[in-house]
């Protein structure tokens, strides 16, 4: 009997997971730099700084309709309270996104911990450490104007900070990053800013308060639009993700346009706020890139007009209140 030849099997060539163009460089520690301060700076993402500077702002503002006296120390404890929060925010994101593996198929800017050029130990200390400068302003503020029951919302604040992208059942993987961020970067901030220097909140902080958490919210959006094929592939299920492209985009249109409804509300009473329709600049550019972009990467320009805007409404409108 003629013997019978087996076929050799060809090899199977696995494809890598994860960003193909990410896919040859190596995780071994030896061939990682070291990071350098633009890493860090990078780590703290400082495009979304503004949306933490304008719900104070704002606040302030409306605080300032109904008592007449600035309170620096409080206003500025509420600065520190609102910046520490979003740094803190960010590292933390960048911990537990990293960890997960989900910013290995990233296509903005490479995080400390995905790239390996940081422990994520060493991350999660640094996002600890400005969630920690929050609390102490936070409780300085509770100190010197005696709402102690503050407190609980602090507490809120930085529970709800950890577990967007944190813990076992992030709720930013769940679609409900923009509730969140709606909430405590638009509701709270301003609200609560409003309300430890005047000891009420005016109806002005309510609308304004609602104008920061949609730019905020715009903000995300254009964020996670960037990173929708990513963020599907790594498990994500980020808003975007969950409508898609087209709906993200209207979302992200009304987000930015709506607050402009807003100050022509506020014009009918302070005249000078018909000059935050110059913000309408920084939003159009954000809205036309939004719709014709190209590239994933264009969107981070969008990103940083968006916030761009938030600071510039914020700015006019506390003119406004205070002229």
């Amino acid at each position: 009997m003629a013997a019978r030849t087996r076929k050799k099997k060809s090899p199977v060539t696995k494809r890598p997971h994860g960003n193909p163009q990410k896919a040859h460089v190596s995780r071994d520690p030896a061939h990682v730099t070291p990071p350098t301060l633009g890493d860090w700076i990078g780590a703290a993402r400082l495009r979304t700084l503004p949306l933490a500077v304008s719900p104070v702002v704002l606040g302030t503002g409306a605080a300032l309709v109904v008592d007449h006296e600035f309170h620096w120390v409080v206003a500025l404890c509420c600065l520190i309270v609102a910046v520490a929060i979003q740094i803190g925010v960010n590292f933390a994101n960048d911990y537990s996104d990293g960890i997960r593996g989900t910013d290995d198929h990233r296509v903005g800017p490479a995080r400390l911990t995905a790239s390996r050029k940081v422990k994520p130990r060493t991350v999660l200390i640094v996002a600890l450490v400005f969630f920690g400068i929050a609390a102490a302003a936070g409780l300085a503020i509770v100190v010197r104007t005696g709402h102690w029951w503050m407190l609980l919302v602090g507490a809120a604040c930085l529970v709800a900070a950890w577990f967007y992208t944190g813990g076992k059942r992030p709720y930013g993987y769940a679609g409900l990053g923009e509730v969140f961020v709606f909430v405590f970067f638009g509701l709270v901030a301003t609200l609560g800013t409003a309300f430890v220097q005047s000891g009420v909140v005016p109806d002005e902080a309510w609308l304004v308060g609602v104008a920061a958490g949609l730019l905020a919210c715009a903000v995300l959006l254009a964020n996670n639009l960037r990173d929708i094929d990513q963020d599907r592939l790594a498990g994500k299920r980020t808003l975007t993700v969950r409508i898609g492209k087209r709906a993200t985009q209207v979302l992200f249109t009304l987000f930015v346009l709506a607050p402009f409804g807003i100050v022509a509300v506020l014009a009918l009473f302070y005249p000078l706020a018909w000059m935050a329709l110059l913000a309408l600049i920084p939003a159009a550019c954000a809205i036309l890139i939004v719709w014709t972009y190209r590239a994933p990467r264009e969107l981070v320009v969008a990103l940083g007009l968006t916030s761009l805007t938030s600071l510039a409404l914020a700015g006019f409108l506390f003119w406004a209140f205070v002229g």
